[in-house]
């Protein structure tokens, strides 16, 4: 062991020196160098912080930076977030979207655009007339259809869900309610 060298170090140091901190960690723990102002000290992490990505290997295990556009990362070259101002897509950031896509600003991710999909139309209803089926010869009657996917961004809109028209009816009269009760 070198004189400079401790093996009673603190915070998961297998060893270390006063001027570097850690040289080494004790085992499954992430090796990663924090610069403080000109300095860089090693440290010994369960995890790597963001911006960093962890590699296991046989005698040590390390935090490496992620790419510059990255926040966090499974590797260098796959990002799983992205910096303010730049979307997702693949494992990439990016600063558009490649055409067919849309920038989703609450994911900060490319998706497919989605249209608007809606269900088939309902039967026309009975003709009324406010509220009544009875006691008129014009009318109106409608139908509904229901949107079953509404649409992202840049998605064809939904068309109307609801439709009327009028009718004509053979005049009937409404029965008087309340006659012959009691």
């Amino acid at each position: 062991v070198h004189p400079n060298v401790s093996q009673g170090c603190q915070g998961g140091c297998a060893t270390c020196s006063d001027y570097n901190g850690c040289l080494s960690c004790k085992p499954r723990l992430f090796f990663v160098l924090e610069r403080i102002g000109m300095k860089q000290i090693g440290v010994c992490l369960s995890s790597c912080p963001s911006g960093y990505y962890g590699t296991r290997y046989p005698d040590i295990n390390k935090c490496a930076k992620c790419k510059a556009d990255c926040d966090t990362c499974f590797t260098r070259n796959f990002c799983t977030k992205c910096k303010s101002g730049f979307y997702l897509y693949s494992g990439k950031c990016l600063e558009k979207c490649p055409d067919g896509l849309e920038a989703n600003n609450h994911t900060m991710e490319c998706s497919s655009i989605v249209h608007c999909e809606i269900s088939e139309w309902s039967p026309w209803s009975p003709c009324m007339k406010k509220g009544k089926t009875c006691g008129f010869k014009r009318g109106n009657e409608v139908r509904f259809r229901e949107i079953v996917q509404h649409p992202s961004a840049r998605g064809n809109p939904c068309p109307a869900t609801t439709e009327s028209r009028k009718c004509i009816v053979q005049r009937k009269r409404c029965q008087k309610e309340g006659k012959g009760t009691k």
